[in-house]
This record gives C-alpha cells, sequence and structure tokens, in this order.
C-alpha cells in the first residue's frame, strides 16, 4: 500500500495560482492576503484537508500556542467543568489546550509533564499538589508558567488556583455539629491528597467538639455502589450513627440510594453530606446537601493567569482560593 502524503503549502500555491509565501502569509494572518485570495485559499484548504505543520514556528520563536492541562481522571465530570473555564479563555486568546490524565498517579504525571514539555507547551495547568522530584526539576528548568489547581499546595510552583479543603470540611462538619448530628461518620474512596485534606478538617472539627473522629474508607475508586457499600459497613459497626460527610457526590448519591432501598429516612434518622455538587445531587429526592466547588471559575482563573505571564506581566498575587458554598438541599 502506497503511503499517503499530506498536501503541502506548495499543493495549496498551484491550485489557487499564488506563491507558497502568500499562503503562508495567509495561516499567520488571513487578512493579510486579499479578501477573494482568502476564500480562495480557505476553499482549497478546506478541499485537500491541509493540516498546518507547527514545528517551523515552534522552533524559530520557541512557542507551540499551546497550554498543558493533566487530570487525574478522565470519566470524573468535576475536571470537564475545569477544562471548560480553561477553555473559555484559551481559546478567545488564540490557545490550544492539550489533555492527558494520570490515574492519580504521581509517576503518571511525571511522564506527562516531560511529553507535555517536549512539545514545547508554552504553560502547564496540573490539578495535583504531589510531584516527585524529577517533575519538580523539569518543571524548574523549563520555566514556564504553571498554575496548580482544585487546592492550595503550602509551598506552590508558581501559581495555585483552588481551595483550602480542610478548612471547608471543617466548617462544614462544624455546621451539621451545629445541627445536633453527634455520630457523623466520614465515608472516603480513592484516599488521594483532596480526600485526606478533607478527612483532616472532618477530624479536626470533630475533636474540637469532642466527638468521636470515624473513618470508613477504602482506596478503590468512587462509584454510586460503593457509596452503598461503605454505608452498609458503617451501619454495621455503628449503629447509632447519625450523619454521614461524604469525601464526594458519587459516595453520598449511593449511600442515599441504599438508604432509600432499606427504609432509612433521610435526613431524619441518617444526615447525608456529600463534596462537588454534582447535578445528579439536585435530580434526587430529597435533594443532596453538598459543598459546591467553583470548578469552572478555577479554570477560567488560572488560565487568566497563565495568560497574564505569558504577555510578560507580573502576576501578583499568586495564590487564590475561590472559596465554596453549600447547595440548598434537604439531605442534612
Amino acid at each position: 500500500m502506497q503511503k499517503k502524503i499530506r498536501p503541502t503549502l506548495q499543493d495549496i500555491a498551484d491550485q489557487v495560482g499564488i506563491t507558497k509565501m502568500t499562503v503562508s502569509r495567509y495561516l499567520r494572518d488571513p487578512s493579510s492576503v486579499a479578501e477573494k485570495t482568502q476564500k480562495k485559499i480557505a476553499q482549497v484548504i478546506e478541499q485537500l484537508g491541509y493540516i498546518h505543520n507547527r514545528v517551523p514556528s515552534i522552533m524559530s520563536k520557541s512557542s507551540s500556542r499551546a497550554i498543558g492541562i493533566i487530570l487525574p481522571s478522565l470519566s470524573n465530570q468535576v475536571f470537564a467543568h475545569l477544562v471548560q473555564g480553561i477553555e473559555e479563555v484559551t481559546q478567545a486568546a488564540g490557545y490550544d489546550t492539550l489533555i492527558a490524565h494520570t490515574g492519580y498517579n504521581a509517576q503518571a504525571e511525571e511522564e506527562k509533564i516531560a511529553a507535555f514539555l517536549s512539545y514545547r507547551v508554552d504553560a502547564l495547568i496540573l490539578t495535583e499538589t504531589n510531584h516527585t522530584e524529577r517533575s519538580l526539576q523539569m518543571l524548574k528548568s523549563a520555566g514556564i508558567p504553571v498554575v496548580e489547581t482544585m487546592e492550595i499546595p503550602a509551598s506552590p510552583i508558581d501559581m495555585a488556583v483552588g481551595l483550602d479543603h480542610e478548612q471547608i470540611s471543617y466548617e462544614v462538619i462544624q455546621k451539621m455539629i451545629a445541627r445536633g448530628r453527634q455520630k457523623i461518620i466520614y465515608l472516603g474512596a480513592r484516599l488521594d491528597t483532596r480526600t485526606q485534606l478533607r478527612m483532616q478538617g472532618y477530624r479536626r472539627a470533630m475533636e474540637e467538639a469532642e466527638l468521636l473522629p470515624i473513618q470508613v474508607s477504602t482506596g478503590e475508586h468512587s462509584s454510586f455502589t460503593l457509596g452503598g457499600e461503605l454505608l452498609q459497613q458503617a451501619l454495621e459497626q455503628y449503629p447509632d450513627m447519625d450523619a454521614i460527610f461524604c469525601t464526594n457526590d458519587d459516595l453520598a448519591i449511593g449511600a442515599m440510594m441504599y438508604c432509600s432501598h432499606h427504609g432509612i429516612a433521610v435526613p431524619q434518622q441518617i444526615a447525608v453530606v456529600g463534596y462537588n455538587a454534582l447535578d445528579i445531587g439536585q435530580a434526587i429526592i430529597p435533594k443532596l446537601t453538598s459543598v459546591e466547588t467553583p470548578r469552572f471559575a478555577i479554570g477560567k482563573k488560572s488560565a487568566e493567569l497563565l495568560l497574564a505571564a505569558l504577555s510578560g506581566q507580573t502576576v501578583e498575587p499568586k495564590v487564590y482560593d475561590l472559596g465554596y458554598r453549600l447547595t440548598p438541599g434537604e439531605s442534612w
């Protein structure tokens, strides 16, 4: 089978009847050529399926006009909202986004960072704050703007936009206690950094109130089914429990489904509070009370900081805590 050859600038120029330089100028700035010529070039590009080769531009300008985004998961809609916020800013500014995921693995993140840097991305957005030593060294050597998102690291690499998950959980548990809940159990999964931070906030609030912190958790991937299984374990061990605080809405929804199937009244017998405020929480009965995290706003602010840095502006402050609110649910 004969190898297919990609259309070139010369192919476009020959069909339109202009020079290759004119085509190149059009690709850089369509308004730099006559309007009639613009239409002809655009028509031929579409007919040939031409793909612009950006390598020469990257080599000459050391700029790819691309921003790398490294996510821990592609199945979690939390990160979809983050990317939407990023791309609202980057698309308008003429930047492409490249996305990779790590499965919550620091070594995988290191490999993705190395790959993105090899493609000379102009900046990086990371969604984890625990990095390998090699990752940190590569980012230092690359000297490109970096934003860590979704949480507030103690020592940011460069810039950070996110939330103080430990403090949020602490405040939510205080509110649950103020509403009369005494036997509150924390349901956790995955046990990633953010789950650990939420657990710490839960524990601090319980201990300050002189209540016993109880954790029922697993390293497994979150799911609705797992939420029901963890609640069942909790009830078997602590039948007098009166509330659960879940590390995310997957577990919270699963726990509420378990309650519904087993005749357990929510919130009368067991109060339920989730985390991330996914839309499904407002579609069930009773509506789930959940920590609403501003993922879209986090993505948007992160992209704005990167573009400011890329344009040579001094970015101050470099760390932003975008806060939270509790959804007006009925489950607690």
